[in-house]
């Protein structure tokens, strides 16, 4: 059985359960994600989705 969720609700998830139950604030949450947009927009970004998409790969057992 596969289950495809966008990244976007995995995150929410997790960032709701840090607030709930570890007691971390929301602003350090907002900051978090802002900081996320604002890396995607410089020369990392690149590496960042090359890494992203083999670790996918690598959880996944699917090898290119």
């Amino acid at each position: 059985m596969t289950v495809s969720l966008p990244l976007v609700v995995v995150l929410g998830c997790f960032a709701w359960g840090a607030v709930k139950f570890l007691g971390v604030r929301p602003w350090i949450v907002v900051l978090i994600a802002l900081f996320g947009f604002w890396l995607s927009h410089t020369f990392l970004a690149p590496a960042i989705e090359s890494g992203t998409r083999s670790g996918v790969s690598v959880t996944n057992g699917t090898h290119d």
